[in-house]
């Protein structure tokens, strides 16, 4: 139902805008104007967001078991053996409640909370893919977890011995599996991608040795280690009979896998609050380009953090967007892709401004002729200084040395000119300067000499006893809550007199 309503926003906002461009190249942040329906669409989508990001069930756990904030609970051997035996119920998985397993369980809740806290949070924008991914190709939903032990659920993580991407694929077997590299992408930290990659790898693995801890094994130390470890304990065919003749780092992989898996199920029994999510995958669309575009241009048309784009198209390696077959895409909140896809003719235009100019000519007028000035053959001569030339007037060149803090915006609007003529001028390809740099100039204004404001006096530090939280824009008082590691019951017993369903912005919220 959502992919439908997506696709609905999506193309109503396309319709809206079809064969119209816009009058500059700038931000149309209030150009667009869509008519009622899309914007009934799209406030109805977000508060499906909001509500299902409010809708966590660790805080009725929390508040049931009546834990203070921070506290962290144990539990005996036996409980934990009977919460794992509950999850083998429901996978074909052996999670096995032995010596091992449940040392390692008790490490984790004690030295990894921070970890699992982190993993939950990002699992917001990764566990619905994975699923999707592992229900095509029929495989247990508990994978998943593979994915949190291997990377952090973080698709830039690079191991030691070169391991890449949120499923930590080798290079050589990335190409196996049909994980493309080259100087702008590398596919191994594609998310979709990569995931498909894993559930086939997986799958394989699974048909080798029909046991799924073994099948895990080989996935870390490869097939012809577990082979061999198979061989030395005399033919055994389960994972724990094999596992001491494992390498030591795969010994301790399965425990690990089982322990993320019973962390991140029963998180809330153990008083950890997921870390605040800030998108989940639901609310993500994509666009394809047709040419090749940095992801500055992208920021600059629609108005997106470049640190934004980039987390959520990890699969390039650079802030380029190269042109190839078939055509690159990329990912982002759907207001944004909504955005993009609506001016796209502007984004290519706005690219070639930036990043391929045109080289300025501006010509002298050119001085009459000195009638008199003749050679033997009595032809005129024009003198050498007449010429035509495609540098300014000498009165209107300045040069800007810059200083700490400067960027090219302040830079440009100081001399009252665009920041594409001063990337013209100075044959700059992306926005980036430094500390010293000396710009070419072309205005009629003369160079002022600026004094820096003094830095503001930092403020006194509030009292160590209380510390509160100013709401912004976006706010709920759950993901104040859990932005802060409290649940909302532990907050709102910080603050009795606050309305939970009806905060302002600029209320102070007692968070300590």
């Amino acid at each position: 139902m959502m992919k439908w309503l997506s696709f609905l926003l999506l193309f109503s906002l396309s319709s809206s805008v079809f064969g119209q461009k816009p009058a500059h190249l700038v931000r149309p942040s209030d150009s667009l104007d869509p008519d009622p329906f899309v914007n009934t669409v799209q406030q109805s989508l977000q508060l499906f967001f909001t509500e299902y990001a409010n809708s966590n069930n660790y805080d009725s756990i929390i508040t049931a078991l009546n834990y203070a904030p921070g506290q962290i609970p144990s539990f005996s051997d036996s409980v934990i053996c009977a919460r794992l035996a509950k999850m083998n119920e429901l996978t074909p998985f052996q999670l096995d409640c032995n010596a091992a397993t449940l040392s390692t369980i008790k490490f984790f809740a004690a030295q990894r909370r921070g970890f699992i806290r982190v993993a939950l949070g990002r699992s917001a924008l990764y566990f619905d893919l994975f699923e999707e991914k592992l229900t095509e190709y029929g495989l247990p939903l508990e994978l998943r977890f593979l994915s949190v032990i291997e990377s952090g659920l973080r698709p830039q993580v690079k191991s030691r011995a070169g391991a890449l991407g949120l499923w930590q694929f080798m290079y050589k077997t990335g190409l196996y599996f049909g994980l493309e590299e080259n100087s702008y992408i590398d596919e191994r930290m594609d998310p979709e991608k990569a995931t498909d990659a894993a559930c086939r790898y997986l799958k394989q693995l699974y048909g080798i040795y029909g046991d799924w801890n073994l099948a895990l094994a080989a996935y870390n130390a490869g097939p012809g280690n577990v082979n061999h470890a198979i061989r030395k304990s005399g033919g055994k065919k389960t994972y724990w009979e094999v596992r001491p003749f494992l390498p030591a780092e795969t010994q301790g992989y399965v425990p690990n896998f089982i322990a993320a898996a019973y962390m991140m199920t029963y998180h809330a029994e153990y008083n950890i609050i997921p870390m605040e999510a800030k998108i989940h995958n639901a609310q993500l669309d994509t666009m394809c380009v047709k040419s090749g575009v940095h992801m500055q241009t992208i920021a600059q048309l629609v108005g997106w953090e470049l640190s934004e784009i980039q987390s959520l198209n990890p699969v390039y390696k650079t802030t380029y967007i190269p042109k190839m077959t078939p055509a690159r895409c990329v990912t982002g909140p759907m207001e944004k892709i909504g955005l993009l896809v609506s001016y796209e003719d502007s984004l290519y235009l706005l690219e070639d401004v930036i990043y391929h100019p045109k080289p300025i000519v501006v010509a002298q007028p050119i001085a009459p002729i000195d009638s008199t000035q003749r050679d033997s053959t009595g032809v005129l001569l024009a003198p050498a200084d007449t010429l035509q030339t495609n540098t300014p007037p000498t009165s209107s060149l300045l040069y800007h040395k810059v200083k700490s803090g400067e960027n090219l915006r302040q830079i440009a609007v100081r001399y009252n000119v665009s920041i594409e003529q001063l990337m013209e001028w100075n044959a700059l390809r992306t926005t980036n300067i430094y500390v010293g740099q000396k710009l070419t100039i072309y205005t009629n204004q003369t160079q002022v000499q600026v004094t820096p404001t003094p830095a503001p006096t930092p403020p006194a530090p509030a009292p160590p006893v209380k510390k509160y939280y100013t709401v912004r824009a976006g706010d709920t008082f759950g993901k104040i809550a859990q932005r802060n590691n409290l649940t909302q019951a532990q907050l709102q017993r910080l603050n009795p007199g606050v309305k939970v369903n009806s905060i302002d912005i600029g209320q102070r919220i007692r968070i300590k």
